[in-house]
């Protein structure tokens, strides 16, 4: 395999990340994707990188950012709100580096970050979110509750950054950005796919059911005996999501260039 390599990217909003590349390996697809990984994650971390690896392994080129406020990257972590211009600019990235195809994914916090990004309008020919949340403010499961702690209280956010580095805003949200589900449903006529783990103890399959009413024409994917996130995905999953976003994105790009709009009419 081709060793990865790191790449400097810049936000709409002016913030340096911090982003590791992985050339596709083998028989290339032609397809770029974003791996956006979850809350206190980043591009280094072991379980982000055997993803990364797999993904690379089955022909897609992988950028993966850190967000902001992860790993080497400025600023500070917002929850899902400003996230979406990180993987704006990691789009933006590869589409620069030539790629036609592009699929945003992305685990937990990252999947909260593309389906938003997609579903208010963001560049992207397929979606996969893995263990997002539908809705947000869940206090529902203890490790939830122990998050809101970390982004709400002092000692939380000093935790956080003491143990994972992971350093988080301590202004808020001044007005509660849309939630994945109020937004996901616009991702539409784009492919869609939506994962989730059955034994996710962080967040209740539920939330990948409200994910599902809101986009009726996704893929939903219950993975049995499956945990949450990046460290539940195994080498058998990445491989199916690598197959699933070949065989979309090459489809959705092909109706684009016969004339088909963004709203699935012709032009």
């Amino acid at each position: 395999m081709t060793d990865p390599r790191p790449v400097v990217l810049e936000t709409s909003d002016g913030i340096r990340l911090a982003a590791t590349y992985w050339p596709a390996d083998g028989d290339a697809t032609g397809v770029g994707c974003i791996v956006a990984h979850g809350f206190t994650m980043h591009s280094q971390r072991p379980d982000v990188q055997r993803i990364c690896r797999a993904l690379a392994s089955h022909g897609l080129a992988v950028l993966s950012p850190d967000f902001r406020g992860h790993g080497d990257s400025g600023g500070l972590v917002t929850a899902g709100a400003e996230e979406i211009h990180d993987i704006a600019a990691a789009v933006a990235w590869l589409r620069d580096d030539g790629f036609a195809q592009v699929a945003v994914l992305g685990w937990s916090m990252g999947g909260t970050a593309v389906l938003r990004h997609a579903g208010l309008g963001g560049d992207a020919d397929a979606v996969v979110s893995v263990s997002a949340p539908g809705r947000w403010f869940e206090r529902g499961t203890r490790p939830m509750r122990l998050l809101h702690l970390a982004f709400e209280t002092g000692i939380g956010r000093c935790v956080a950054r003491l143990l994972f580095g992971t350093r988080i805003s301590s202004a808020g949200w001044a007005t509660v950005p849309e939630s994945p589900a109020e937004v996901a449903g616009a991702i539409a006529p784009r492919p869609l796919l939506i994962v989730h783990g059955e034994l996710d103890k962080y967040l209740p399959v539920a939330h990948a059911d409200e994910l599902a009413a809101a986009a009726p024409s996704a893929d939903v994917w219950i993975e049995p005996g499956m945990g949450h996130a990046e460290v539940a995905t195994s080498p058998e999953l990445a491989a199916r999501i690598a197959d699933w976003v070949v065989a979309h994105c090459a489809p959705h790009r092909a109706a684009l260039d016969e004339g088909v709009c963004d709203d699935g009419r012709r032009d």
